[in-house]
């Protein structure tokens, strides 16, 4: 078995008794998958039409709060239901799960049916619909950072998160022996997804003690962010399968590098010919491609939520680190936010190196997608490329450097609400103040350690 399976393959396969177990999936504000374990034979038979979900699953965090403040959802409305409508396209194996199938859902509202505009799939899918009203598509791939450690879950969880040990002992950044000592979950990890139809390039080791990076071939948006989440649920289940344990937070100490998930994106036109490349440009960059990466440099700061989501999230911005602390834009240099890939060729491109592990595929691809568009709609001009060590470049914009900004950023956006919608942004800000309120009350180990006695 290995990619998509189409609905009339999957009714014979539950016949015949390979598939007994359908994953129905939907992707919350996490990014993560949520949703029902179906008996393969009620699935085929009804619930492929649809089945119902709490609506608090796209107004709750990573604990599954039910925090107020949402206008889609609350107590006081009851948290009633949401349809979860499978779409049939997206049926692939878990061929890590024995008998399983897995399908992805779009969220419709229980009685009008019309899409939730919050939901990250409808999110993208609005920018996708803008860009092809342009006449572009994009082509895009994501780079999946995480760390291995020793321990399993449940252990590590049992210790209070405490020595945390690596799965290495050094960087094993390019090292292939340290991670041939870590094929037991990488080898199955590459083969598993590969059979799932998710085009796995490669995995290597990253910057660090225990640090991995998995690199999936680039797609249209939909898609790349649909083989983003799948590929990060795999990492943690097949780690788990083996004993161990996988992170996506981005900065799990403060004295390693931290995760990240870099973003390449460039546009095409109906004739699949690449609207980024003009052979006699300066770098081989088109106008298009000139005012597509000028709207991802203006708009910046006002995106970055969507590209770093949590308090930890920017943590991980620090010199020195190969994590960007500037959002100017550069020629294959990896201290900048933004760098030119492919230059002078026909997979030029652009790499967004701002975003964190821990980011959500479907809304930071649209929020990319959004600032790109608006560049191209008001034909930015591009500034010249920073060189050198742009962490030490004093004329390059800054990065905001808590969540407190970017929830700030984000709620004075003009761009992402034209973009986007009202909604929309109003959604995500209280998810994102949120986060920061559930922060402020809580008193750390730093605190304590720092001002027990010496306060």
């Amino acid at each position: 078995m290995s990619g998509t399976v189409s609905f009339d393959d999957l009714k014979q396969q539950v016949e015949a008794g390979t598939v007994d177990t359908v994953l129905a999936c939907i992707v919350d504000m996490q990014g993560r998958l949520m949703g029902k374990r179906f008996h393969a034979g009620h699935f085929v038979e009804s619930a492929y039409e649809e089945t119902h979900c709490c609506n608090y699953l796209l107004a709750t965090d990573l604990e599954m709060a039910t925090p107020d403040g949402y206008a889609a959802t609350s107590w006081q409305t009851g948290y009633g239901d949401y349809v979860m409508k499978p779409d049939l396209d997206t049926i692939r194996p878990m061929p890590w799960l024995e008998g399983t199938v897995m399908v992805l859902c779009d969220v419709l509202d229980h009685h009008t049916h019309d899409e939730i505009a919050h939901a990250p799939r409808a999110v993208l899918k609005r920018q996708v619909q803008r860009l092809e009203a342009l006449g572009f598509a994009a082509k895009t791939a994501t780079e999946l950072e995480f760390f291995l450690f020793e321990k399993s879950y449940d252990d590590i969880r049992k210790s209070g998160f405490r020595d945390l040990q690596p799965i290495s002992g050094y960087n094993e950044d390019y090292h292939i022996l340290q991670t041939t000592k870590e094929e037991a979950v990488m080898r199955p990890l590459r083969n598993h997804l590969v059979a799932a139809g998710i085009p796995v390039e490669n995995s290597k080791g990253e910057a660090e003690a225990g640090q991995e990076e998995l690199n999936l071939r680039y797609t249209d948006p939909m898609a790349c962010a649909e083989f983003h989440t799948i590929a990060k649920h795999a990492t943690k289940e097949i780690a788990w399968q083996n004993g161990r344990a996988a992170t996506f937070l981005p900065k799990w100490d403060h004295l390693r590098v931290g995760s990240s998930s870099h973003i390449h994106q460039s546009l095409w036109t109906p004739a699949s010919e690449s609207a980024f490349f003009d052979p006699g440009a300066e770098y081989g960059m088109s106008k298009t491609m000139r005012h597509y990466v000028a709207g991802l440099v203006k708009y910046a700061a006002e995106s970055i939520y969507f590209l770093a989501p949590y308090i930890n999230s920017y943590k991980r911005f620090a010199a020195g680190t190969f994590a960007p602390t500037k959002v100017a834009w550069s020629v294959d240099n990896r201290t900048a936010g933004f760098r030119l890939c492919g230059e002078g060729t026909q997979a030029v491109r652009m790499e967004c190196r701002i975003g964190g592990s821990d980011l959500n595929p479907y809304l930071a691809l649209a929020a990319q997608l959004a600032a790109g568009i608006r560049g191209i709609e008001d034909e930015l001009d591009l500034a010249p490329p920073v060189r050198g060590d742009v962490y030490k470049d004093d004329s390059a914009g800054d990065i905001p450097t808590t969540l407190r900004a970017a929830a700030d950023a984000l709620r004075t956006s003009g761009m992402l609400r034209e973009a986007m919608g009202d909604d929309v942004i109003n959604h995500y800000v209280r998810a994102a103040t949120w986060e920061q309120e559930e922060f402020d009350r809580i008193v750390t180990d730093y605190e304590i350690a720092r001002g027990f006695e010496r306060a």
